[in-house]
């Protein structure tokens, strides 16, 4: 259609621009310009994702300086960024740049952790190096599109994908008042989570079968999760994060356990839940307990409460790759564009990955 979003994805031979690319083939106004990859350079999509052959036939990723040549000046374009922390900064710098110079209308929406933080020396303490474009940083919004009602930047750094089941969690209870500021959250992510390049520790053949926590309160995503549940809520957050290898390829759940500051029932937090997401169209809590199974592969959260002995509990389960990564950013390129927020992200998940 002459009309559909020109798309281009910058990372896109990694797991979650594979996703990106598998989204985008099925939504409704976003068309593929380009799938940037310099390792994968000049070879078919299909060759590093076999199962998006139907879509991309023969097109082949492009390198850093020809995506640009796909586009018609004039063009509006919604430019997705899969790269690595550390280098999608520069990378999204670069292609505003460029960008303006072809008088392109663009929303970004960065997937790394380069602008998820607002402040540079926050970003530098957790990651440990320079940021790549600071001149940027308040052109991006870091939040989830569920704490987000109305914004005002062009641009937006998604939350990593512990955040993002952590944040469902805990935005509400924190809101709510029940609780202090100290949340201990226990979360589980499958082996996509590493990336895709085999790592000892993160491989997947090294975690089938097994099961450990790592990096247990020192994991840089911690700051992230206190920090935006603070932002959504103007209250003190404290989040003390374990995470967990678990024995799957994909899917987060995460536990968040809290002392209450009142007697509050099971009912209770049912109903400050359910008031919460009423109008979250990718959001179901359920009067149990969540199970990734029920998720995988989809742009779909579940969440369920526990209530008992002067704490609560809420419980989150979500794909990583889609509504805690790909799915979360085209969810957010939706309401840039003002698209329906819903659009090419309703597919429901297998149920027997």
């Amino acid at each position: 259609m002459s009309d559909d979003i020109k798309t281009v994805v910058l990372g896109a031979s990694g797991y979650v621009g594979g996703e990106l690319l598998r989204l985008i083939s099925g939504h409704p106004d976003f068309e593929l310009a380009a799938a940037v990859s310099e390792s994968c350079r000049g070879k078919p999509i299909a060759d590093t994702f076999g199962h998006l052959s139907p879509a991309y036939g023969n097109q082949a990723f492009a390198g850093y300086d020809e995506w640009l040549d796909t586009l018609d000046d004039g063009s509006s374009l919604a430019l997705f960024s899969a790269a690595p922390h550390g280098s999608s900064a520069a990378l999204i710098a670069q292609a505003l740049d460029q960008a303006a110079d072809r008088n392109l209308s663009v929303h970004v929406v960065d997937s790394s952790a380069d602008f998820r933080y607002s402040n540079q020396l926050d970003y530098e303490v957790v990651y440990g190096s320079e940021h790549g474009a600071p001149d940027l940083l308040d052109q991006f919004l870091c939040a989830l599109p569920e704490h987000a009602p109305t914004f005002n930047k062009p641009h937006v750094g998604h939350p990593g994908c512990f955040a993002t089941a952590t944040l469902l969690a805990t935005v509400p209870l924190i809101a709510s008042g029940v609780t202090g500021p100290d949340l201990f959250v226990s979360g589980v992510t499958g082996s996509t989570g590493s990336g895709r390049k085999p790592q000892p520790g993160t491989h997947h053949p090294e975690r089938h079968g097994n099961f450990y926590a790592y990096k247990p309160l020192e994991h840089r995503h911690a700051p992230e999760m206190s920090g935006l549940t603070e932002a959504a809520t103007g209250r003190a957050a404290n989040v003390h994060f374990v995470p967990h290898s678990g024995p799957f390829t994909r899917g987060i759940n995460a536990t968040v356990h809290a002392r209450t500051e009142q007697r509050v029932s099971k009912g209770d937090l049912l109903s400050i839940y359910e008031k919460a997401y009423a109008d979250a169209p990718f959001v179901e809590v359920v009067n149990g307990t969540p199970r990734v199974k029920d998720v995988v592969a989809s742009n779909y959260c579940r969440i369920g409460v526990a209530a008992g002995d002067g704490s609560v509990v809420v419980m989150s389960a979500i794909d990583n790759l889609v509504k805690g990564a790909a799915g979360g950013a085209v969810q957010w390129m939706n309401r840039l564009w003002d698209l329906p927020e819903t659009a090419g992200l309703t597919a429901l998940a297998p149920g027997w990955t």
